[in-house]
């Protein structure tokens, strides 16, 4: 089928308040990177032998490799099981995932230092690591997105059509590889914490972490297609496709639900629920995130005035995300023990303390201000939301 494409005008940025406060955070976060790089970890921050995992391990790889599963959910309904209703959410998903899996590749260079070695995992393997399996999934995925939102940015060029038009006709071995790919490596960040069943704390270590990790990782690419939708209608002063989005937000409660039953069912198992009311601080933390990203968002998405209205989905995706990232931050830091400087043993009783500097979190911010930025650049000057170029690969 001959690919009818509006080409849009010549790139012209504009540098509104907002781009400015981006490109600032950027600014900064380059800086800091830089003086890391020079100077080494210790610079800027306040991790340690005792905390060599803190808030970037925790926001950059935990919370934004799970916040990126939207592409795989999109692709894997719109391609695979060939429901094609759903096509004018596929690219804004596939470019979120695409966004999100290069900016925690940039977070991990800076967590690790020397980039320039990042490709020495594909020669030294240590097959007894979680993190080999991990990596060679990310990257992997990372490549797979990239040809899958290559017609995105084909399209914007007339002499290109005919590339575009080449893989969408291959595309989806690709779409199958990126589904397996998302799959391992979704559930494999909770494989990695089963090496600690003596450091992080029986609420949450289980031997179902897995499980746990790609069910969670369901609900939440749910929320975020849902969350990206809303914003960018906005933002971008388009339709909401509220049609759709209502379908996927009747999923959730159902997704949540499963969650429900297997998270205190295995505590039921394992003979920890006595832990849900007397770990003080521990036990606050569980119920904060059972409470605001389980039990709220499942009622919340069960009342169809809610799932129907552009707010209330706004609103229960919000919630559903905040308590699940506070899910990843439990997991991979405020549930886990770390051992005492004076003793090297672990102990819940451990006087070890870590407080992000602010270099630390301005890393982040800076990161996903260059996130922000590029979704919205790739939105303004290519065919990312037009239904016409979604359904170009049509009969």
């Amino acid at each position: 089928m001959k690919l009818n494409l509006t080409i849009q005008p010549r790139f012209r940025l504009n540098f509104s308040p907002l781009v400015w406060i981006l490109l600032t955070l950027m600014g900064i976060a380059f800086v800091v990177a830089m003086i890391r790089y020079i100077y080494g970890i210790g610079a800027i921050s306040d991790l340690s032998y005792s905390y060599p995992w803190g808030f970037w391990i925790s926001f950059d790889l935990f919370t934004g490799v799970v916040i990126s599963s939207g592409g795989f959910l999109m692709a894997g309904t719109v391609y695979i099981l060939g429901i094609k209703e759903f096509q004018p959410l596929l690219r804004p998903s596939v470019l979120t995932a695409f966004l999100g899996y290069i900016m925690v590749t940039i977070a991990l260079l800076v967590d690790l230092g020397h980039p320039e070695r990042i490709w020495y995992m594909m020669i030294h393997w240590n097959g007894t690591s979680v993190l080999l399996e991990i990596g060679i999934c990310v990257m992997s995925y990372l490549t797979v997105l990239a040809i899958e939102f290559a017609p995105v940015v084909l399209e914007r060029f007339p002499a290109l059509h005919k590339i575009a038009h080449l893989i969408h006709k291959f595309i989806m071995p690709f779409v199958i590889l990126g589904v397996v790919l998302s799959t391992l490596h979704q559930s494999s960040l909770g494989s990695l914490l089963l090496i600690q069943p003596a450091k992080l704390h029986p609420l949450w270590w289980t031997p179902i972490l897995p499980i746990m990790f790609f069910n969670s990782a369901i609900s939440v690419g749910l929320a975020m297609i849902i969350l990206e939708s809303s914003l960018s209608s906005r933002y971008f002063q388009r339709g909401l496709e509220t049609h759709l989005l209502e379908k996927l937000a009747k999923a959730i409660p159902v997704v949540l639900g499963i969650y429900l039953i297997l998270k205190f069912g295995e505590l039921a198992y394992a003979g920890d629920l006595g832990y849900l009311f007397t770990s003080g601080g521990f036990s606050i933390l569980f119920w904060a995130e059972i409470l605001i990203g389980i039990v709220t968002p499942l009622i919340w998405f069960s009342i169809k005035k809610n799932r129907q209205s552009a707010n209330g989905l706004l609103t229960g995706a919000i919630i559903l995300l905040v308590g699940m990232i506070l899910n990843r931050f439990n997991v991979s830091w405020f549930g886990v023990v770390h051992p005492d400087p004076m003793f090297y043993m672990p102990t819940f009783m451990s006087n070890v303390k870590y407080i992000p500097t602010l270099p630390e979190v301005s890393i982040s911010l800076g990161i996903f201000a260059a996130g922000i930025l590029a979704f919205g650049l790739a939105a303004k000057y290519f065919p990312v939301f037009d239904e016409e170029h979604a359904h170009a690969t049509g009969d």
